[in-house]
């Protein structure tokens, strides 16, 4: 029988690059195998009104997204549901088209189910991914837009930037996320400080009422990232993300020193900041959870801590298709054993 296992197997004899593209081709064909396609949906969709909430006034069929990175160019939002993914988020888009840092630029570490990746930003510009967008949105999950601005637009005219893309993409996205906490940027981190933000998120008020997430990284002192987002939902940010990726390279021996590390050694960093950040917010904003999230044990865990959604994407590398099913499964178990009959009464329970 052929399985993810089997399958890992062939794509890790590639470089990571060239297994995500092979990927990419595989869901971007998906959806015209339409009988493969609605035989993956039935299968790993998981439909329970227990998981089902509404968020700013949009209905989130399950908790488990799909976080930036993986679809830069919204070029496979339509295989999403074969994935069980109850809504995705494409990006980073920047502006202009850029081709990102030099090759090698992505890194395995399957012994700690972890990834590093130097990519950069490297997407096809908003104009494209925008035309991309336009043919399927709106769609049957929701669909989030995460921008940054382009390596070569200075530090002063970052806002320039972002105002483009908040623009660009206000009407074809249910949410937006500001990325200014990437490390393979030069100095975009620089850009989490408290003139920038509320600058950031001023502007961003003026030009819609759509939903925009602040994200961040996981690298900050917990003071000063409370701080950070009780500045940018001062401003008007409807909610937080975190965490990005992580430049602490002791979490996986020999790694490269360069680019963000993801997956299962950023879990415990991930989930701790988190905790700090929604004992400061959870019940004044919508927190999303990413970052080393492949388990339902470990969704069920950040969900109680006040995520109202949670995101994955590197467990996808090692778990495969099945992966957001068994997310989704196990947290009805969970919520069963536990006695709690919808999501809702999940989110927070561990501060309440």
């Amino acid at each position: 029988m052929f399985t993810y296992n089997t399958l890992k197997k062939i794509l890790f004899l590639f470089q990571p690059e060239t297994a995500h593209h092979l990927g990419e081709y595989g869901l971007r064909v998906l959806p015209n195998c339409r009988i493969l396609n609605n035989y993956m949906v039935k299968k790993n969709f998981v439909m329970s009104p227990k998981l089902t909430q509404e968020v700013f006034g949009i209905e989130f069929k399950n908790p488990v997204g799909l976080a930036a990175g993986f679809d830069k160019n919204a070029t496979m939002i339509k295989s999403m549901p074969a994935l069980g993914f109850g809504f995705t988020e494409i990006g980073t888009m920047t502006p202009r088209a850029q081709d990102g840092n030099p090759k090698p630029r992505m890194f395995r570490y399957p012994e700690q189910k972890s990834v590093q990746n130097a990519m950069g930003f490297n997407n096809e510009g908003s104009a494209k991914v925008l035309e991309n967008l336009k043919k399927v949105y709106p769609f049957t999950i929701p669909v989030g837009a995460n921008i940054g601005k382009n390596k070569t637009t200075p530090e002063k005219h970052a806002l320039l930037d972002y105002k483009a893309l908040i623009r660009k993409f206000k009407d074809t996205s249910d949410y937006l996320v500001i990325n200014i906490s990437s490390p393979n940027t030069p100095n975009l981190r620089d850009l989490q400080n408290e003139k920038f933000i509320n600058e950031l998120f001023g502007m961003a008020k003026e030009l819609t009422d759509k939903p925009i997430f602040l994200k961040i990284a996981p690298d900050m002192e917990v003071d000063v990232a409370i701080e950070l987002c009780n500045t940018a939902v001062n401003a008007g940010a409807a909610g937080i993300i975190a965490t990005n990726t992580t430049i602490d390279y002791s979490l996986v021996p020999n790694c490269q020193d360069f680019g963000g590390l993801s997956g299962e050694c950023l879990k415990e960093k991930s989930r701790d900041l988190f905790a700090e950040i929604a004992k400061e917010l959870y019940g004044k904003t919508v927190l999303i959870s990413v970052g080393g999230i492949s388990t339902g044990e470990e969704a069920y865990k950040r969900l109680k801590l006040g995520a109202t959604l949670v995101q994955a994407y590197s467990g996808l590398v090692f778990e495969g298709p099945s992966m957001v099913r068994k997310i989704n499964e196990e947290i009805l178990e969970l919520m069963q054993k536990d006695g709690f009959n919808s999501i809702s009464e999940v989110i927070g329970s561990d501060l309440k």
